[in-house]
């Protein structure tokens, strides 16, 4: 019999289509369809200034907006030769770990509810909302925040902000513990998840999968050990892995994750209690002026605009070429990866010295592991493909960017 589970299926994460071939209950082949999301984020980024192509990145992989934002400013900066300063870097570390956070969370709640653990569902979404608060309060978003920018981040983070992630500090580790509680030792939980879904490394490896699913298996791949960016080299966390290369693997892999993220957290936290500018001042990327801002945190666009008008004509005219120009990047080629929660996302930007990029190519994580799909539930139950599609944790919004 031929089914297709999806596009529209609660358990695939997105609108991606299953073509099962079965024999019974058994998945005989199994060939995932995508493309039904398609948003041409990519093609989109080629007709935009270099940082208005910030706020078209940070909507493919949706659960995980800080991530695509940071790779591309990455590989921009990498074009143009600057660095962020340190302490906008360790802003981005901050919330690319809570954000880290907060997809595991998603990833928790919904395969908790496609598997009948329903109070894991209501818990997870209840410790994200901590999190969107704290985003919302930096950025003026819960999500497509568009906050880092090319040479730093956008403004600093507020007081208010920093109280809050300290008291996320103080409440999640608990919580975690009870996530583990639910779960860990759950007879349902561990016979829908242990020996389901298996994927080797051998086969990881050579299907290009990434993230949480590799260490599953018991390869210890992680792009902000092995290859750091934005000082990832100067903070103390270890890199999580199991070799079950199961279902219940992968559970056990996020969660250790998320403490992990917590460690990494403290210390950024730790760091911002040194003052310093959040934005490079190379006049190739900053305005000749940047906007004022008081001790709440509120910027005075008067004392801004009186700004630009008493320094000279000159740098009138720049402010204005760099608002509706925008920045212009020389001639290059980079490739750029970070670790996001699925794995590894790369960046590809290609410039040809003009204001707008000539590329910008996604390598994405969800669209990658989904290959693994057919070995993962070839000869397996049905209901098994449910649990194996959550464990991968696909974004179809990075799958159809």
């Amino acid at each position: 019999m031929i089914v297709n589970m999806g596009p529209q299926h609660p358990s695939t994460h997105g609108v991606l289509r299953l073509l099962l071939e079965l024999d019974g209950e058994t998945v005989v082949s199994c060939r995932p369809i995508v493309g039904y999301l398609h948003t041409g984020i990519e093609k989109n980024c080629e007709y935009r200034t270099w940082q208005q192509g910030v706020t078209y990145v940070t909507r493919a992989d949706y659960l995980s907006p800080f991530f695509n934002e940071l790779g591309y400013c990455l590989a921009v900066e990498r074009l143009l030769g600057i660095e962020a300063p340190p302490r906008a870097q360790i802003i981005r570390v901050l919330f690319c770990e809570m954000n880290r956070i907060a997809s595991h969370l998603v990833w928790l709640a919904t395969s908790g509810l496609e598997l009948g653990a329903v109070s894991v569902m209501l818990y997870g979404f209840r410790e994200r909302e901590m999190l969107l608060d704290i985003f919302e309060i930096a950025t003026g978003l819960r999500m497509n925040h568009a906050y880092f920018r090319i040479g730093g981040v956008l403004m600093d983070i507020p007081s208010d902000g920093e109280r809050k992630a300290r008291d996320f500090l103080d409440v999640m580790p608990g919580r975690i513990g009870e996530y583990e509680d639910l779960l860990a030792e759950n007879p349902i939980w561990i016979e829908r998840n242990r020996g389901v879904g298996v994927l080797s490394a051998a086969d990881a490896l050579a299907l290009g999968v990434t993230g949480p699913v590799l260490r599953s298996a018991g390869v210890a791949r992680d792009v902000r050990r092995d290859e750091p960016y934005s000082g990832y080299e100067t903070y103390d966390f270890e890199v999580v892995t199991r070799d079950g290369a199961d279902c219940f693997a992968r559970f056990e892999v996020r969660i250790e994750e998320m403490k992990q993220s917590l460690h990494i957290i403290r210390q950024c936290l730790d760091r911002l209690e040194e003052p310093g500018p959040v934005m490079v001042e190379d006049p190739k990327v900053r305005w000749p002026a940047q906007l004022e801002v008081g001790p709440d945190g509120i910027g005075n666009s008067e004392a801004y605009v009186k700004h630009i008008m008493e320094e000279s004509m000159e740098a009138l005219i720049h402010h204005f070429k760099m608002v509706t120009e925008g920045v212009a990047v020389p001639p290059g080629e980079v490739h750029v990866p970070v670790e996001s929660p699925r794995g590894e996302l790369g960046y590809s930007v290609v410039s040809d010295g003009d204001h707008k990029p000539y590329r910008v190519r996604i390598r994405d994580p969800s669209f990658v592991n989904l290959q693994a799909v057919p070995l993962m539930v070839e000869g397996g139950l049905v209901a098994d493909v449910i649990a194996a599609i959550a464990s991968l944790d696909p974004v179809m919004g990075g799958v159809d960017r």
